[in-house]
């Protein structure tokens, strides 16, 4: 016997002795609680209780109601998004249709709780329930509702967010005409709240405010594009830069550059996110005081420089998902401190009602990771100096202690709302920060740098972590006036740039980092591209072409998007000093070989509802039989429209149009919302270009139910939908299933389409392949995916719209979205 095969025989000697303790050794695991091959994480941390329940953050008598709490699952909650016209037929929907089929049901011996509203969120517009992700994907009993969910996060009419992340935008109290700034943006949750805000009133397709959603992680900021992708507004930039020394805006008004201003800042900065334990329980084997420590010195940065940005008057919310006063309390107490009055903590006690909430701590202690106490800065020893800063502790002067007000802060305890737990602070701007006294209205050459005034000899800052930045040290108005000169200095000099365009900054100008993006180009106001569209679609005369712009400086402008005047104006002013991911939504997109036609240009989908008030000729109406069949049929020949359609149409030409259903008051069982389409009028048909989930929406809100099949989509109408005749259920196999994209009037070849493939391509939109805002998936994401893997993992179905981790915490819980099970916090 050779080697070889006496070493086989002892290989296979030693498995069979070997089997019966391996298969023991497994028993042990699983009675262990190993599952999957990962061992159980206990939920106890004797160091957090200890900590904790020597702070006194939770009265004695609450504090095993406080943990029996974070060691329960997180419920899952929802939110509709409250801005669009038909928010109210998906409350419906869901209220007399999803909800009802949970009643008396349960799940793997578990009863399904039905869905509550939240007691303190407007207009019953946010829900939560017991149900867990793992339970709504497995369970058949539930697949109707959770193919619903998935569908509807798709097309931005419901966003999977914690219920306690809902909070800081709701108390920014956003108006349409308010400059927002969203510091510490990703994945865009809140942002997308704050979009929801600014555009209030839907008939106003342009609001005065903006939102600018920054973020300091490249990556992150993309899954941001994503987010604010789906509720389609022009008035949203999406921008790239450490928050803490993010740099200042300005505008031009009236010829003469000004400094921006924000009206309302949401500061909502990375930390410890010891308040996640309940859907992050690696918290739980991870939590040590440390990281509060070294985070503090940052989200003091970045909240003062959030204070230097904001207006007098204007309102700023501090929020993290953390209950360490060192990251609560010691930053509100030192900023304002540091603001001299400037500052103001804002009672907001009364302004959502039925919230159960603690007021802020006055007293606190910090402790090390090794568990040493220190009541006052004085006891820290030399040597931990770099570790713990004065601006940690509470102030020593008790009547400027009483005077800042601390208790106005809120405090969200996990027990009191079945919620994670959650600190905020709103805060309100009376004056400009000590060291920026004048504040300048002007800004450019105009301005004598002598005149301005000399930065204060007392310092603002209560330690090294906290000092302001060489710019920042300086006067607001010395730091816009040289800012303002050098960039005009810069443009002079710069042969090669060129009016409209709003290119990355170069890297000697600031650190590139991630992936480099395409310019903004606004086009021209003698570009001989827009007459023929002006024309073809007799757009009004008060349509804003100026706000217009493509990414490309060369060869053909495949897409055109639109963004807001004032955007325009920050934009234009701006190029130099920011790196800006995207913005702007789709309108328009060119033809393959449209040139031919009377217009090389069809509508989009995506800006339909910005463009449409300034659309005056083919405009189709179509009644509520007439969108069914549109959006459950490929290609309709004209005859399986009403004669009504027809006769509006047919005396056409071949090209884009648009399908709007106007509600009929006096039918109630009837969809009541407006719906406006993108679609093509072919030779002898119509097709519809409206990505799928979208059109799901449609059809589900018009009572028509999608059936899920792996390998195809069946769609089912209900009663609702066919209450003028035929059966009461008539199964018809969506012809459109096997389609790249799935939808009904995807961009495919066909024989009516535009151009055959019908506005398919690349164009870019701010991804680094430049796949975002075209028809197929990929709006902002990295690899052209509805928001890649990452956001395919954070959401209460799978979906886009839940977060991920990212940011610079130790655990990666930026603006305090926690990653884990996704939910955005």
């Amino acid at each position: 016997m050779g080697r070889r095969a006496r070493f086989r025989r002892l290989q296979q000697q030693q498995q069979s002795e070997g089997g019966e303790d391996a298969t023991k050794r497994g028993r042990k695991r699983s009675a262990a609680g190993w599952e999957g091959g990962y061992p159980e994480i206990i939920k106890e941390n004797k160091l957090f209780e200890h900590y904790y329940q020597e702070l006194k953050i939770v009265p004695e008598e609450e504090w095993e109601q406080f943990m029996g709490a974070l060691r329960e699952p997180l419920p899952a909650t929802l939110r509709i998004t409250g801005y669009k016209s038909h928010a109210k037929e998906i409350l419906h929907c869901l209220k007399s249709k999803y909800f009802k089929e949970l009643e008396n049901l349960e799940v793997d011996g578990q009863k399904v709780d039905v869905p509550q509203p939240l007691s303190w969120y407007p207009e019953e517009l946010a829900w939560h329930t017991n149900l867990s992700r793992k339970i709504l994907r497995k369970s058949p009993q539930l697949e109707k509702f959770h193919q619903f969910l998935v569908s509807e996060t798709e097309s931005g009419n419901i966003s999977r967010q914690e219920a306690v992340s809902m909070i800081p935008p709701l108390l920014l109290r956003v108006q349409p005409h308010h400059k927002i700034l969203d510091m510490c943006a990703a994945p865009g949750s809140k942002t997308a709240q704050l979009i929801e805000m600014l555009h209030a009133d839907m008939s106003i397709p342009f609001p005065e405010g903006f939102v600018i959603a920054n973020d300091v992680d490249n990556r992150r900021c993309y899954l941001l594009v994503h987010q604010a992708k789906r509720l389609s507004s022009p008035c949203v930039m999406v921008v790239n830069h450490d928050a803490s020394s993010i740099p200042r805006l300005h505008m031009d008004v009236g010829g003469r550059k000004e400094a921006l201003f924000y009206d309302r800042i949401l500061c909502d900065v990375p930390c410890s996110g010891d308040g996640t334990m309940r859907k992050n329980i690696d918290v739980w084997k991870k939590w040590t005081t440390l990281n509060s420590l070294q985070l503090h010195g940052l989200q003091l940065r970045i909240a003062t420089r959030g204070a230097e940005q904001l207006a007098e008057g204007g309102r700023m919310v501090y929020s993290t998902c953390s209950l360490n006063p060192i990251e609560d309390e010691a930053v509100i107490a030192s900023l304002l401190e540091k603001s001299e009055g400037a500052l103001e903590l804002v009672d907001v006690s009364s302004e959502l009602s039925g919230l159960k909430w603690m007021p802020g701590l006055s007293h606190w202690k910090v402790m090390t990771k090794d568990g040493q106490w220190f009541a006052d800065w004085e006891e820290v020893p030399h040597t931990r100096h770099t570790q713990i800063r004065p601006t940690m502790f509470p102030p020593k002067d008790l009547e400027k202690l009483q005077a800042m007000n601390l208790q106005r802060c809120l405090r969200i305890l996990p027990h009191h709302q079945n919620t994670g737990g959650f600190f905020v602070a709103v805060l309100v701007k009376n004056s400009p920060m000590p060291w920026n006294k004048r504040q300048p209205k002007l800004l450019g050459r105009s301005a004598e740098i002598r005149d301005a005034p000399h930065p204060s000899p007392k310092h603002p800052t209560g330690g090294k972590v906290t000092e302001p930045s060489e710019a920042d040290s300086k006067p607001l108005s010395e730091v816009g006036v040289v800012e303002g000169i050098q960039g005009m200095e810069d443009a002079d000099n710069d042969g090669s740039k060129r009016d409209g365009v709003c290119g990355p900054p170069p890297s000697k100008k600031m650190k590139l980092f991630g992936f480099k993006e395409d310019p903004f180009v606004f086009i021209p106001e003698d570009d001989p591209l827009f007459p023929p569209i002006e024309k073809f679609y007799a757009l009004d005369s008060s349509f804003p072409k100026m706000n217009l712009l493509t990414r490309t400086t060369e060869g053909k402008k495949r897409q055109l998007y639109m963004v807001s005047k004032e955007l325009r104006n920050v934009l234009l002013n701006n190029s130099e000093r920011m790196k800006v991911i995207n913005t702007g939504i789709k309108v328009l997109c060119r033809n393959n070989s449209g040139e031919h036609l009377d217009c090389a240009f069809r509508l989009a989908q995506e800006g339909i509802y910005t463009l449409y008030p300034f659309i005056k000729s083919r405009i189709v109406t179509v009644s509520m039989e007439d969108v069914v069949t549109l959006l459950t049929q490929e290609n309709p020949f004209f005859r399986k429209l009403s004669s009504e359609t027809y006769n509006q149409a047919k005396t056409m030409v071949k090209g884009s149009i648009v399908l709007k259903y106007e509600p009929d008051a006096r039918k109630p069982g009837t969809l009541q919302c407006p719906i406006v389409m993108c679609g093509w009028r072919g030779k002898t048909s119509f097709r519809t270009f409206v990505p799928k989930n979208e059109r799901l929406h449609y059809l589900r809100m018009m009572g028509v139910e999608v059936l899920g099949d792996k390998k195809k989509e069946r769609l089912v109408l209900t009663d609702e939908s066919t209450a003028g005749g035929g059966p009461a259920e008539t199964k018809m196999q969506a012809e459109e299933a096997s389609e790249p994209d799935g939808a009904a009037g995807s961009d495919v070849t066909t024989d009516d389409g535009p151009d055959g493939t019908a506005g398919g391509g690349t164009a870019g939109d701010g991804s680094p392949g430049r796949a975002v805002g075209d028809d197929a998936p990929g709006n902002g994401s990295l690899d052209g995916a509805a928001g890649g893997d990452a956001a395919e993992d954070s959401s209460l179905d799978g979906t886009v719209g839940g977060d991920v981790a990212g940011g610079s915490s130790p655990d990666r819980t930026a603006g305090g979205d926690a990653s884990g099970d996704g939910m955005s916090q």
